[in-house]
């Protein structure tokens, strides 16, 4: 890369952009220095943690930890299981009606492109009524929770907290007489929620946690105590959380790195400190973007996500060459998904103020430049 970047972290020996990736995507600064201070000798032992044997005390004490760490910072119920399982939320798609599914029937409400898949996936193991769908305007709103057609029998309603790719979030969530099941993978810790009002909350660690490859499962344990026949074994939360995420060798570098990033976030001063940040950096830019005569967010006000963020210019060619101008500058990543196409700004927990305030200066001068 060129070394001309108006916006970069600078150290000793490195030199950083600011990284505004949908997923994996960036992490707090001193996480990765304190990953990088123990990589060839990990909690004495003189071994890396990606060598450790995940029967190791050592790596024990690290799922444990992480583990007591979701439960005290999202305040997690006892009678609920927190497990770390192999694989992204994509994987869960299925495993939650091979665990769920008991009678057959199922609600999804369909608010974007991963809210789909869910829903696609559940009608290969039974009826999965899609109760709520807003692509008839292109997944810019959340349809109204309350009004929606909640199916008397069904044995859970999945929802998708926080569209990723389309920038929308849920600012109430649906109350029904069936458990609720809640994707978060892209708004985990950014903002507190009352875990007793879900039957599950699941949320692939790569977009607000942690490198890819581990996905953190809360569920209520009454509910997985008898998964269904065809269940896979690896896809028993049961089995998961009999054995500590340990039944089989877990991802165990991500699940490290979650442990540095859920115990830096409890030093920040947990979700709400988390949240009243993320809000902050979040109304600079869509108050940029609202007063803006170039760039433009399509999604509707009441629902718009804080911590993804897509925004366009007038033509497809203008954001093409704001991308590339962003990116000599130091500000990376920032390529709208490919069915939304324009740009998309995800500011994650760990994405600093500095980063935010940064790309809205680029975009001043953009906008100056290319009237």
């Amino acid at each position: 890369m060129p070394r001309h970047f108006a916006n970069l972290f600078k150290g000793d020996n490195y030199m950083r952009v600011y990284n505004f990736s949908a997923g994996p995507s960036t992490l707090p600064l001193n996480v990765l220095q304190e990953a990088q201070k123990e990589f060839l000798d990990f909690a004495g032992t003189g071994m890396s943690v990606t060598e450790i044997s995940h029967r190791d005390k050592a790596f024990d004490a690290v799922v444990k930890e992480a583990e007591s760490l979701v439960r005290e910072l999202l305040n997690v119920p006892d009678d609920y299981a927190v497990i770390f399982v192999q694989g992204g939320a994509s994987t869960q798609f299925a495993a939650i009606p091979l665990n769920l599914m008991h009678h057959g029937k199922a609600d999804y409400i369909v608010t974007g492109n991963f809210a789909k898949k869910a829903w696609q996936e559940g009608q290969i193991y039974g009826e999965a009524v899609k109760i709520g769908d807003s692509s008839d305007k292109t997944y810019t709103y959340i349809p109204d929770v309350d009004t929606l057609p909640y199916s008397e029998d069904a044995d859970y309603v999945h929802i998708t907290s926080n569209n990723t790719i389309f920038g929308t979030r849920y600012i109430k969530f649906p109350e029904c007489k069936a458990p609720l099941v809640a994707d978060m993978s892209s708004e985990i810790f950014s903002r507190e929620v009352d875990v007793k009002k879900f039957g599950v909350i699941y949320a692939g660690a790569q977009k607000n946690l942690a490198p890819a490859g581990v996905t953190i499962v809360i569920a209520r344990r009454d509910l997985i105590q008898d998964p269904l026949k065809i269940c896979p074994t690896m896809l028993k939360w049961k089995v998961q959380d009999e054995n500590g995420s340990l039944y089989n060798t877990p991802p165990c570098f991500s699940i490290y790195m979650a442990d540095l990033v859920l115990r830096d976030l409890k030093a920040k001063g947990g979700v709400k400190a988390m949240n009243e940040a993320d809000v902050y950096k979040s109304d600079l830019l869509y108050d940029f973007i609202d007063n803006s005569s170039l760039f433009k967010n399509n999604v509707v006000k009441e629902f718009r996500s804080i911590m993804n963020v897509p925004f366009v210019t007038p033509s497809a060619e203008l954001d093409a060459k704001f991308i590339a101008e962003a990116k000599k500058a130091g500000l990376v990543s920032l390529k709208g998904h490919r069915l939304v196409g324009g740009m998309r700004a995800s500011i994650y927990n760990a994405m600093p103020v500095e980063g935010v305030k940064a790309l809205i200066e680029f975009m001043k001068k953009f906008e100056l430049e290319n009237k």
